[in-house]
């Protein structure tokens, strides 16, 4: 059979068609419809992840140094105690020493009060009167017009004491003999005086002194006898 005029008609309508395509395309036809839109992917944007703003760091917070507390400062050191010396005091009955001739004794004490600048290691207590005038009839002489002694603290019993009688001053150098008395002690000692019954009357003041007998001779009057008092003193006779 004879098919060749069929193939050939077919042939010619295709490329009859293929022709009718291009010059619609090439006279600017509209695009063709697209028979389901929803065939075409759709290209969703991707969206951008949020960046959380970075904390702006501000200079003065995070790299200025934490501020360091000033150092306690410590009280300033105390003025150094202004210099003190030896003092001495003389304490009695009314302030004075009254004695009847042949009558009771009358107590005094002696206090010694060092300072702080100086210590001593035989600092002696001495008792000088002056001499007082016989009358007639007086027998006894001045050297054995008053009698002087010492209580002992330990004891309590009194002993004699040393009670110079002289119109003069024995040199420093010549004393011995005395107890310590350190920086800033105090040391109080008991006396007593009384009045002969045959001795001379009068008023002569009783002279206490606290000598340093370590002072060399020569040693001023301020140093050698760094303690002195006079205590108002006088005798009567009896009524």
């Amino acid at each position: 059979m004879h098919v060749r005029p069929r193939f050939a008609a077919t042939a010619a309508s295709a490329l009859l068609l293929a022709a009718t395509l291009t010059a619609c395309g090439d006279k600017g036809a509209p695009p063709r419809a697209i028979a389901d839109p929803s065939a075409i992917p759709t290209l969703s944007a991707s969206p951008t992840p949020a960046v959380a703003p970075s904390a702006s760091v501000s200079p003065t917070a995070s790299t200025a140094p934490s501020a360091t507390p000033a150092p306690a400062t410590s009280a300033p050191a105390p003025a150094p105690a202004p210099p003190t010396h030896l003092s001495m005091s003389v304490t009695t009955r009314g302030g004075r020493i009254d004695l009847v001739r042949g009558g009771p004794a009358q107590e005094f004490t002696v206090t010694l009060r060092g300072g702080n600048s100086e210590a001593y290691r035989h600092l002696l207590l001495t008792f000088q009167m002056e001499a007082l005038v016989p009358e007639p009839g007086d027998t006894s002489g001045p050297a054995d017009s008053v009698l002087l002694e010492h209580q002992d603290p330990a004891s309590g019993r009194w002993s004699p004491a040393e009670l110079r009688i002289a119109n003069d001053v024995k040199p420093y150098s010549l004393y011995e003999g005395g107890s310590p008395l350190a920086l800033g002690a105090v040391r109080t000692e008991r006396y007593r005086l009384r009045a002969t019954a045959t001795g001379p009357t009068g008023s002569s003041p009783l002279m206490v002194g606290a000598v340093d007998t370590d002072a060399p001779e020569g040693t001023p009057e301020e140093r050698g006898r760094p303690g002195y008092f006079s205590l108002p003193h006088g005798i009567r006779r009896a009524p």
